[in-house]
């Protein structure tokens, strides 16, 4: 991935995106677009998609996931806010922790922020023990260097990737 040009006031952010209900592949197809043309949005790049087992209760559908870089304006509770949104407008419904949805977006890096609140936890929490997550994420940027945790290639390298598999 080429590093952006960033505008001032615009960091760049990773957002993960999953799906294992109502056809996955438009579900994260259709969340690209939503995301893009949100107002102070820019797409940078975008993962290929990756298969993987369920985290949580195995009684669920294979997971699709992929993670999309993309330059913003918006603050991170206002980005995490507009991203919540698009998850509702997919059809979310949020009835247990780790159970099968039609969309969840996260927020995984915003930027060199570290932050904590209630609402949200940068860089996001799970990243570095998730081949869903980190296999896509250094597809699409293998010198990322995640704020307080390393380099991605080196974290990548300790994490167990053979249950994912990459969709072409």
């Amino acid at each position: 991935m080429v590093t952006p040009n960033l505008k001032p006031g615009h960091e760049l952010v990773f957002i993960g995106l999953g799906s294992n209900l109502d056809r996955p592949v438009e579900q994260l197809k259709s969340a690209r677009l939503a995301i893009s043309v949100l107002p102070l949005v820019e797409e940078v790049s975008f993962s290929s998609l990756y298969l993987n087992p369920p985290m949580g209760p195995q009684d669920q559908p294979d997971y699709v996931n992929a993670v999309m870089a993309v330059t913003t304006g918006l603050p991170p509770l206002t980005l995490l806010a507009s991203l919540q949104t698009i998850e509702s407008e997919h059809g979310r419904v949020r009835t247990c922790r780790w159970g099968a949805r039609t969309l969840d977006l996260d927020i995984l890096l915003y930027g060199p922020l570290e932050m904590s609140v209630p609402e949200l936890t940068i860089p996001h929490p799970g990243l570095t023990e998730r081949a869903f997550v980190l296999c896509p994420l250094y597809e699409i940027a293998p010198e990322l260097i995640i704020p307080g945790k390393g380099k991605i290639a080196d974290i990548l390298a300790q994490c167990p990737t053979d249950q994912l598999k990459k969709l072409t």
